[in-house]
């Protein structure tokens, strides 16, 4: 399992890889309190205009506001606008690394 991850740390490296495209862990972008965009984001798991939830590899994400709507979505990422009030996060362990 060892040799496994040194190769992949040695490939990452010579191609540049950003650890959370590599790591498969979101990456959260807040413009204001207007504008949020989440990579490597899973699933919706449930849409209202005053409460998002989606699913990450790591986790829930919790995004609770006003007016809020899916703006762009890809396989990969998703964009929500409207009035954030607040964001919260349900982790998961990984249970054969044993990690957050």
């Amino acid at each position: 399992m060892r040799s496994r991850k040194k190769k992949n740390n040695n490939l990452n490296n010579f191609f540049e890889l950003p650890e959370e495209i590599v790591s498969n862990r979101p990456k959260l972008t807040i413009v204001g309190f207007e504008e949020l965009l989440i990579e490597n984001y899973k699933a919706i798991l449930e849409y209202e205009d005053f409460y998002v939830k989606i699913n990450t590899h790591i986790g829930a994400i919790n995004i609770n506001g006003f007016n809020l709507h899916l703006k762009e979505m890809t396989g990969d990422d998703i964009m929500i606008l409207g009035k954030i009030d607040s964001l919260d996060f349900e982790s998961i362990i990984d249970e054969e690394e044993g990690n957050l």
